[in-house]
């Protein structure tokens, strides 16, 4: 049997609460290999190209990637303000070394997999979107939600979408473990995958339609999505990426101490994966 090691990192909905600078050193603590920032978590975003460089300087430093901001929302709605958010994004993303952005889907119900021109709409954002991608030498890291309410549910579209195109090298799937169970897809796309999220859901009351991101806890052997199985299957099918802790429950945001926290459950994933 194949040693399965993924290489960790951390998204900063791990601990919202703490500064980009205190992001970093904590995953230099953990020895994780990657962090992810974000526009969408108040006074800790990373919007603004100072703040972006000096980030992307303490990181480098420590001997960690910058794997994206997170997240382009919504990217598949496309129209003179998302061209100009895309832009910005893109701007700070360079400025602090990123390997790209994440790019996720309008998730309101008013576009569903019952509507016919989501494909269009899809594939004319991946083409706008590209050559600011291009400009900025970034990756659009694209992450379909499970959501039944979602208006890009599923993977495989998102694939069919990008060879459309023919932009395999500029886009990248995000496999989130929480939203590929939200979805019931069995599909895997290794070759087409360049990062990974990963949470874990213990509630025996909630349904997999209706499990929300407050759901969303660190993995534990109490774990219903499968994130052994999933992360076992992508390390098969020859996945070696990161993989990036995201969880979005106030519960664990409120924990003393985060960083054991993440610890255990990198010591947990590495005992099963490797049984």
């Amino acid at each position: 049997m194949s040693i399965v090691s993924p290489r960790y990192g951390l998204n900063h909905m791990v601990c919202p609460s703490l500064t980009i600078q205190q992001l970093i050193e904590t995953a230099h603590q953990l020895g994780v290999e990657t962090v992810e920032f974000r526009n969408d978590i108040g006074t800790n975003s990373l919007t603004d190209f100072a703040t972006a460089k000096a980030a992307g300087e303490q990181a480098k430093s420590l001997g960690i990637t910058v794997l994206s901001i997170n997240a382009l929302y919504p990217f598949n709605i496309w129209n003179s303000d998302r061209a100009a958010q895309a832009v910005e994004m893109a701007k700070v993303a360079q400025a602090c070394g990123a390997v790209g952005l994440v790019m996720c889907p309008l998730n309101d119900g008013s576009y569903t997999e019952a509507t016919p021109q989501r494909f269009d709409m899809l594939k004319e954002a991946l083409l706008a979107i590209t050559p600011i991608l291009e400009d900025h030498n970034l990756i659009g890291f694209i992450e379909p939600l499970g959501f039944p309410i979602s208006s890009l549910r599923t993977k495989r579209e998102a694939v069919e979408a990008i060879e459309a195109i023919g932009q395999s090298s500029r886009f990248k799937l995000v496999h989130d473990t929480f939203h590929h169970r939200g979805a019931g897809e069995d599909d895997y796309f290794p070759d087409h995958t360049g990062l990974v999220h990963i949470s874990g859901l213990e509630d025996q009351d909630v349904s997999f339609d209706d499990m929300l991101d407050s759901h969303r806890l660190l993995v534990g052997p109490k774990d219903r999505l499968g994130n052994v199985e999933q992360l076992q299957q992508l390390h098969t099918t020859g996945f070696n990426g990161p993989v990036s802790f995201e969880p979005f429950s106030e519960q664990v945001w409120g924990l003393n101490d985060p960083a054991t926290a993440v610890l255990d459950s990198i010591r947990y994933l590495n005992g099963a994966l490797n049984r």
